[in-house]
């Protein structure tokens, strides 16, 4: 028994070592010549300089979307990919590229199947602009391999990004419809019911028209993306033990917005809140826009209200003779 305990202990430890073992297939750098070459490349890149980006690169230099579908793509050549980068620099206002916060390039020279001297530098980066026709910011990430020569001049570039981030830009060049805007709908039928209702102080058939799980922000609570419908409840309560409702008046007439995009929904409403502070006696008009998103069974999923709070707040003025 002792002796195929030993076997055993022994056969473990040759897994463990066969598994363990490292073997090196070169260097890394974090400082080194061809990331110097890189970050001129990118800067000539940034200030539209295609001659200086030319010196940089290779007579057969090319370029690959590392995330293509097409499996023989022949990438750009050093022409079209000068010309590819000079489109962001005429096409963007306040363009940038700079490092992804807590990242650097490295440098990589690889021992094995590199009789070149080739070396790879891989970079993390952040691409910011306007664009100048749209108006659309750009906010992407970006990493890029670049492969140098052993006389540091860019052979190869393969780059990793999101391209739909572009899409907006795309479908910003010509007019297109969202949807369709009713100023008479059910569902402004129910904002009107609930309005109502809570100026009747009938709080219970006022949130009969949400779902359970819907959600509510305001000026002070958007930070957090909203409370819970037992959470508004609460506030509600506390609101009316400082004020008594009188009246609610529409202010012009709701909209009520079917949007093609996202097959979404919402009801956009303007009201005049005639409030009493408890207090004081003190007579406010609240002004109060809400926007209650809907789903497709008419049932309020999300409320956001904007108003002014100085107002609930403005000290009591005493009517002079």
């Amino acid at each position: 028994m002792k002796t195929k305990i030993t076997l055993l202990a022994l056969a473990l430890l040759s897994i463990t070592i066969a598994f363990g073992q490292k073997k090196t297939n070169g260097n890394v750098y974090i400082e080194h010549p061809a990331i110097d070459v890189v970050d001129e490349f990118v800067k000539a890149s940034v200030a539209g300089d295609s001659l200086k980006m030319a010196s940089y690169i290779t007579e057969d230099f090319k370029a690959y979307w590392g995330t293509t579908n097409v499996p023989d793509t022949k990438g750009l050549d050093k022409a079209a990919f000068i010309r590819n980068q000079l489109l962001y620099f005429n096409a963007l206002d306040y363009y940038s590229v700079t490092p992804f916060p807590g990242s650097y390039p490295d440098a990589i020279e690889y021992k094995k199947d590199n009789k070149d001297q080739e070396v790879w530098v891989q970079t993390w980066v952040e691409l910011n602009g306007v664009h100048k026709r749209t108006g659309v910011k750009i906010d992407a990430s970006a990493h890029r391999l670049y492969k140098l020569t052993k006389d540091n001049k860019i052979n190869t570039i393969i780059n990793y990004a999101n391209g739909t981030v572009l899409d907006e830009i795309r479908a910003s060049f010509v007019d297109r419809k969202n949807g369709t805007i009713y100023n008479h709908h059910d569902n402004i039928n129910t904002i009107r019911k609930m309005v109502y209702a809570m100026e009747k102080g009938d709080m219970e058939k006022a949130y009969s028209f949400y779902e359970e799980d819907a959600t509510f922000g305001d000026l002070s609570s958007f930070k957090n993306r909203g409370i819970s419908l037992a959470d508004q409840k609460v506030q509600d309560k506390a609101f009316l033990e400082k004020f008594d409702l009188v009246t609610i008046e529409m202010s012009g007439y709701p909209d009520y917005l079917e949007y093609e995009m996202d097959d979404s929904r919402a009801v956009l409403s303007w009201w005049n809140f005639h409030l009493v502070r408890k207090s004081d006696k003190m007579a406010i008009v609240l002004p109060v826009f809400f926007i209650d998103d809907f789903n497709k069974d008419g049932k309020i999923i999300r409320e956001s209200a904007y108003y002014n709070e100085r107002l609930l707040e403005q000290p009591f003025k005493v009517a002079s003779n």
